[in-house]
């Protein structure tokens, strides 16, 4: 059986199009894991860590997790509120990656 595919749009911002060759937006195919329905936000940056390793780099962490100073929204949506890296992927999903606002310590 036919896993499910998607492709994926990452829209960048102009902080990590230098680890794009300047591209403001990079496409993958996101496969669906085994035992999944559908493919995750993990599995569309899997494919991107093959296409784009830097760019990657930059948006997980040594243990595969977002780093904290980035935000994904998917579809609009901030990606921890849908299950981070779990999050199902759509057809044709587009993910907004941003560098997240920090709040000053007091």
């Amino acid at each position: 059986m036919a896993k499910p595919v998607t492709l994926v749009t990452f829209v960048l911002p102009s902080t990590l199009r230098h680890w794009a060759a300047g591209q403001t937006e990079v496409k993958v195919f996101a496969v669906a894991g085994a035992g999944e329905e559908v493919p995750t936000l993990g599995s569309a940056l899997d494919t991107l860590r093959r296409v784009q390793p830097a760019l990657e780099q930059r948006l997980r962490d040594d243990y595969g997790d977002i780093r904290r100073h980035i935000s994904m929204f998917v579809c609009g949506e901030h990606a921890g509120r849908l299950g981070g890296l779990d999050c199902a992927l759509p057809p044709a999903a587009e993910i907004y990656i941003l560098p997240a606002l920090l709040s000053p310590a007091p």
